[in-house]
């Protein structure tokens, strides 16, 4: 299976500001759950581009970092890490 290849450069930065606003910029498991207003950072493959996904906007989904780092270990079978404060604390 060939991975499906990135886009880069300007065309990258203005596929992404149209993806986040199809949201508002939020993200999209956070709000599935009852919490509103946590910001997206990540626009995420739901089917993942070194898996054979394809890059159009069907297949794409605005995660914030918690969720996304949830979603990847889960889509390639690593052992998902919640975020940790500098003072040993969970951040989510």
């Amino acid at each position: 299976m060939t991975p499906t290849p990135r886009l880069r450069g300007r065309k990258a930065v203005e596929v992404r500001a149209r993806r986040m606003a199809r949201t508002h910029g939020y993200c999209e498991m956070c709000e599935g759950k009852g919490l509103y207003g946590v910001k997206a950072t990540v626009v995420d493959h739901a089917i993942p581009l070194a898996k054979g996904g394809s890059d159009d906007d069907g297949n794409t989904r605005n995660l914030c970092a918690e969720c996304h780092r949830r979603v990847t270990a889960e889509q390639f079978g690593t052992r998902y890490r919640p975020a940790i404060s500098a003072d040993g604390w969970p951040i989510a």
